[in-house]
């Protein structure tokens, strides 16, 4: 017995280091591991809440007081995805050593797990994302790095903090491209000297690259040609209706006109605030929207509201299929794990966790055929918590 649950806690301490080297996205947001489930384990559907920050309106000069309600406000992150892979070994498989076991089962197990729940989690959040920048008639970096500068200010007027934790996602067609397009630009040696042996760069205008061919591919909707709201917006509205256009969820678009302003100051930006479609609510009509749409309080986000008429840009054309390559500050997203339960028959059943990640591996066996069945399961659930803090990169 002991020697056998050796054996399984050795799986799963190097599941865990094979998926912490393989998290290209996953590992550059916040991970958050909820210990309240470390002796009962988690249970599909748990979840957890997130508290928002603050938001205040400023008081100018020295008149009397103008005292604000707290105005607290939390978001749900839904821990109910269970994924996993499954392997059977005899006896001799299993007594290998845990190198040369990794090697040939526990590193292409991992990879497979990690890379389809990076690739659900990325494509999910990005559908998100209401900031863009870039042309769909042009690969990033083809001519230029302006859409990558461009983002960057996009995450610089939301106030996203400027430190080491921006990072972008680029596919290997980007990467190729913005490796070539930055070659007239400074870097420092190491950083040059990677581009050119290793295809990829480590490091340009305040953000961390990296090369991800899982990043979101979008098709755009139909009949884009005339597009304008079609009913009265009302403050805080999280809906528009608009005449013309068949946008799909994931669709992004401005309203001419109206314009973003600065989170703090609420002073008009000189570009128009961007929109992304959430939900269908009417086919062709009626459609969810983020961010919402507000012009007054703390959370002012627009100088006025649409009126009814005003001409709406739906980015892309019609059926259009294009790369959204991410820029995003580490905190916009949250990636949350928790311990799946350990059952009372499961004599031979592990959990660890490192790094933000719980894993389980737990082993049976099949006397019918002489097999020992293994299973490595993750519990996990993800959330988009400030959407403002990134922005699409497109192709």
């Amino acid at each position: 017995m002991a020697n056998t649950l050796s054996v399984i806690d050795m799986v799963a301490r190097e599941s865990l280091r094979i998926a912490h080297e393989k998290l290209s996205f996953l590992g550059t947001i916040d991970r958050s591991y909820d210990s309240s489930y470390a002796k009962t384990g988690g249970k599909i559907g748990d979840t957890l809440r997130v508290r928002n920050p603050n938001q205040y309106v400023r008081r100018k000069g020295s008149r009397v007081m103008d005292v604000q309600e707290q105005d607290e406000s939390t978001q749900s992150v839904t821990v109910a995805i269970q994924d996993g892979v499954d392997m059977k070994f005899n006896s001799a498989e299993l007594s290998l050593s845990i190198d040369e076991l990794s090697r040939r089962y526990i590193d292409p197990a991992m990879s497979v797990l990690v890379s389809g729940i990076e690739s659900d989690v990325l494509q999910s959040v990005t559908k998100d994302v209401y900031n863009f920048t870039g042309t769909t008639t042009e690969v990033v970096g083809a001519t230029d790095l302006d859409a990558v500068s461009q983002a960057r200010a996009k995450l610089n007027q939301n106030l996203a903090p400027k430190d080491e934790n921006r990072c972008i996602q680029v596919d290997s067609v980007t990467m190729a491209s913005v490796v070539g397009g930055g070659r007239a630009l400074f870097h420092d040696g190491k950083q040059l000297s990677t581009a050119f042996k290793e295809g990829y760069l480590g490091r340009f205008g305040g953000t961390n690259f990296y090369e991800n061919d899982r990043t979101y591919a979008h098709t755009s909707g139909t009949d884009h040609t005339t597009v304008d709201i079609d009913a009265a917006v009302s403050d805080g509205d999280e809906q528009v209706t608009l005449a013309g256009g068949v946008l799909t969820v994931g669709d992004t678009f401005s309203i001419a006109g109206v314009k973003q302003v600065h989170p703090e100051t609420k002073a008009a930006y000189a570009h128009d605030q961007q929109f992304v479609v959430t939900s269908i609510i009417t086919a062709s009509t009626v459609y969810g929207i983020s961010p919402p749409i507000r012009t007054t309080g703390a959370k002012q986000n627009v100088d006025h509201l649409p009126s009814t008429n005003d001409v709406v840009t739906v980015y892309a054309g019609d059926s259009v299929a294009y790369q959204s390559n991410l820029m995003y500050h580490k905190d916009a997203f949250t990636f949350v794990t928790a311990d799946l339960p350990i059952m009372d028959d499961a004599i031979r059943c592990v959990r660890r966790m490192q790094d933000g990640l719980s894993v389980r591996v737990w082993q049976g066996s099949d006397i019918r055929n002489d097999e020992l069945l293994l299973r490595l399961d993750i519990l996990y659930g993800s959330k988009t918590l400030r959407p403002e803090w990134a922005c699409r990169v497109n192709n």
